[in-house]
């Protein structure tokens, strides 16, 4: 039995009404045995995989003990990268958009020091950031912690696997007065523990069964010497309608991506070095189809929201088992069905694990009769303009529909960020899109389009 939101006797009206607009109406297991408890004040130790609906768990209860009239911060949401605190940032904007003058400030590297410190300046609600940007604000001065309530360390596991342990234990040292600290962790090794005592106060720990079972993921493992080819059979075996494909460095996803764009496939990449926008996008193409195809290194092994990925390949495997469990937890999401295969070469003591871990897929076996390439009729336009802007997707449905004359079957999905919105509309309609929002005004106004490239 699931317990619906409006459960929550101390729920405000617009938030109940937020969340159904969302498709939010029960609570999932880690939110249904971690809400009532934040709003009592209790600190918590939870263990949630990603996707169990942890980031709701969290901010929903921070937002319904948010002072609005105080435009200090109150709660502070530390997050291992830019890809989760932007996606953290994004639910909660969500989610506090009926409420009026509320506003979260997202501090992470890739974005210049000087805007993120006029952004603090003018107050906000909430904070959400990476540790090492984080740092860099408490340094300068221009992030002040004496008015935080609540800390939330979100997937602290790989917090601590990046090195983030003294950074972690400096924020939350300056943040005196809190009142409450929020640990979620999708594992619960021995480090996570000693940070646990380190940061909670007789916390209530809650162990959330994993979501992601061998009912919902099929996962095999072939050995070989020769992956390229490996990787394409399993394409064109598997059929997939989307895949994302995981290696170890950064010169192996640039390497591999430019192999796959030479077979014929739709792909995008992603990996540390790029910058945020780009990364930004990349991911966002992703969801929406336009490139189908996801190169990355395990940047996107976390954070990564995507419920209708079909396929997770493992072409590098990652040398810590719990890695390897979060990579193929990005497809199976939400109680749908995924497949993971591992690419393993023979001799590998380091990823050795993989072998009792899959089922064993003889390459041989795999069939190869086609050649299946995995694209998109769909491609990806940016506006300049979006939440900020007050523009909503049906305003920019009923314009492309209206005014430019589109089918809706032309028009896929509407992403919504803070200053720019993009929209994924059908390749044989993209110049005709472009051209004529040169001369069309969207809610009284003309906005900039162009195609990412």
């Amino acid at each position: 039995m699931t317990t619906p939101f409006s459960t929550l006797k101390t729920l405000p009206e617009a938030l109940l009404t937020t969340l159904s607009e969302q498709g939010f109406t029960a609570m999932t297991p880690v939110q249904e045995r971690s809400i009532p408890l934040i709003l009592q004040g209790r600190d918590l130790l939870v263990q949630s995989r990603t996707g169990s609906g942890k980031t709701v768990a969290f901010a929903l209860p921070s937002l319904m003990m948010t002072k609005i009239e105080s435009n200090r911060p109150q709660t502070l949401i530390i997050t291992p990268t830019r890809e989760l605190a932007e996606q953290v940032a994004e639910q909660v904007r969500t989610l506090a958009s009926a409420l009026p003058n509320f506003k979260a400030v997202t501090l992470y590297g890739g974005v210049p020091l000087r805007s993120q410190a006029d952004s603090l300046a003018k107050g906000a609600h909430m904070i959400i950031g990476t540790p090492g940007r984080l740092l860099d604000h408490l340094s300068k001065g221009t992030l002040e912690l004496g008015t935080i309530e609540r800390i939330v360390l979100d997937e602290a596991d790989r917090m601590l696997e990046m090195g983030f342990y003294d950074d972690i234990l400096k924020i939350v040292s300056q943040a005196k007065r809190t009142k409450q600290r929020l640990l979620f962790s999708a594992t619960f090794p021995e480090r996570i523990k000693t940070l646990a005592q380190k940061l909670l106060k007789t916390p209530e720990i809650i162990s959330i069964t994993p979501e992601h079972t061998e009912d919902h993921i099929e996962t095999f493992v072939i050995s070989t010497h020769n992956k390229g080819k490996a990787l394409q059979q399993v394409i064109n075996s598997f059929a997939p309608a989307s895949v994302l494909i995981f290696c170890n460095t950064k010169a192996d996803t640039i390497t591999l991506t430019q192999k796959l764009q030479q077979a014929g496939h739709a792909v995008t990449t992603i990996h540390g070095d790029l910058e945020q926008e780009a990364r930004q996008e990349a991911i966002i193409r992703f969801a929406n189809s336009s490139r189908p195809v996801l190169v990355a290194t395990d940047v996107a092994s976390r954070g990564i929201d995507i419920d209708n990925v079909d396929l997770v390949v493992n072409y590098d495997l990652p040398f810590d088992k719990e890695v390897y469990t979060h990579r193929i937890g990005r497809t199976g999401r939400a109680g749908a069905s995924g497949r993971a295969v591992s690419l393993y070469t023979p001799g590998s003591t380091k990823t050795a694990y993989i072998l009792e871990e899959a089922k064993n897929l003889a390459l041989e076996t795999v069939r190869n009769g086609r050649d299946f390439k995995i694209v998109s009729h769909f491609e990806t336009i940016a506006l300049n303009g979006g939440k900020k802007q007050k523009l909503r997707k049906g305003d920019i449905l009923g314009t492309f529909c209206k005014e430019i004359g589109l089918e809706a079957n032309q028009i896929g999905a509407i992403t919504l960020m803070a200053n720019r919105t993009y929209i994924a509309i059908d390749k044989a309609v993209v110049k005709k899109t472009l051209s004529m929002l040169k001369s069309i005004r969207i809610k009284k106004r003309k906005y900039i389009a162009w195609q990412l490239d």
